[in-house]
């Protein structure tokens, strides 16, 4: 793993930052940059012009562009960047960071950073040959929060880890899934536990460490996609200690969830898509109350989200440091989404560092065995109303 980055800037001149898609998720990374003193969101990158003119407007942005070597064109003419935001559709995530990485710039790359754990190695390649670094979304790491469970924990104040759980269970409907390129292995690499769940057990290996094995079920139970909408996953860490990770798009109420069960304390987190600290509860053990006052100790409240990821982002940076969370940082989550799938689909308990090159899980989430991909007959509500009007 790169120990330390090329510097961002000319000392004291701002970080030259291009967003590429600009889709509804970019809207959060343009607010998170948005008013920085040492960032200037410099060009719009999207194929759709009309799109990048509304979005660039809408960012007080000067540029668009309708792909990334157009505007490397512009380098000669003082268009040059430090930095682009990788906010397009999964499938095209690997590619783009790729390309961006070509050109040594940094990157920033939504969730899933890759489709498969292949993926994520050839990415780990190309950062590997370029001055450019990449660090990937999973914002719920940086919490304060979250900060200061693994504080705790690492001081050992907690004691072990023993028993969790971590739920991310939300709701979309079949109009969600009608979209053309949502509910896709080629496109999104898989349902819940790749596009939504994975934010929360981002946060659960980050606070509990290394993974051991995994042994989980998947199925379609209420919506027509080719991939899972449930799974449900029991997960051994190396500590000893066992979690239960559930990733839900069919649950009404709509809740994320992470309960964790140290020696002497209960923490849990309750919230839907970002937290503070008035989500998270501590629950002593008899005889641990001090920790209360541990707990309430910090003065920082700081919601998790992408301006939080983006004030760490940006200090490493420039301290010519490697970003948080590094393509290495990242492989465990992207390995226990694939394990999960592996567990779910073979019937077996899948350990870390088993998915490798040769295993049929390694180059696709499904196994190349689409295990729940809907039949060929079945049409999806928008087909039929197209086919009948």
């Amino acid at each position: 793993m790169k120990q330390e980055a090329q510097p961002m800037t000319a000392t004291g001149a701002p970080l030259r930052v291009g967003i590429i898609g600009t889709g509804g998720i970019a809207n959060a990374h343009a607010e998170a940059l948005s008013g920085r003193d040492n960032v200037e969101l410099a060009v719009a990158v999207d194929l759709d012009p009309s799109r990048a003119e509304a979005f660039a407007a809408k960012w007080n942005i000067p540029r668009i562009a309708a792909d990334l070597q157009s505007e490397a064109d512009l380098r000669s003419a003082g268009g040059g960047l430090d930095l682009v935001v990788v906010c397009t559709p999964p499938a095209s995530h690997m590619g783009l960071a790729v390309e961006a990485l070509g050109l040594d710039l940094h990157v920033v790359v939504e969730k899933p950073p890759a489709l498969s754990l292949e993926q994520m190695r050839a990415l780990m390649a190309a950062e590997a040959a370029s001055r450019g670094t990449v660090s990937c979304v999973f914002q719920h790491r940086f919490g304060s929060g979250a900060r200061r469970v693994l504080e705790l924990s690492e001081t050992g104040a907690l004691g072990r880890p023993l028993v969790g759980t971590c739920n991310t269970l939300w709701f979309r409907d079949q109009a969600y899934f009608d979209v053309p390129w949502r509910g896709l292995w080629d496109v999104e690499g898989g349902g819940p536990t790749m596009g939504h769940g994975i934010h929360q057990f981002d946060l659960l290996l980050n606070l509990w460490g290394p993974w051991q094995e995994v042994s989980a079920f998947a199925s379609k139970l209420a919506r027509n996609t080719d991939t899972e909408d449930v799974s449900a996953a029991v997960v051994r860490f190396e500590s000893g200690a066992i979690a239960t990770v559930m990733n839900s798009v069919i649950s009404p109420r709509e809740t994320s969830q992470l309960r964790l069960d140290f020696e002497r304390a209960t923490l849990e987190l309750e919230h839907l898509y970002g937290y503070d600290n008035g989500h998270w509860t501590l629950t002593p053990a008899p005889g641990s109350e001090e920790l209360s006052e541990l707990w309430q100790a910090t003065e920082a409240n700081i919601p998790s989200g992408h301006s939080a990821q983006y004030s760490v982002i940006l200090a490493r940076l420039a301290a010519g440091q490697v970003p948080p969370v590094s393509l290495a940082e990242a492989y465990p989550t992207m390995e226990l989404a694939a394990a999960i799938y592996a567990s779910s689909v073979t019937g077996k308990t899948i350990s870390r560092n088993e998915i490798g090159e040769g295993h049929a899980f390694f180059t696709r989430m499904d196994g190349h065995m689409e295990p729940w991909t809907r039949a060929a007959s079945e049409e999806t509500p928008a087909q039929k109303e197209s086919a009948h009007a």
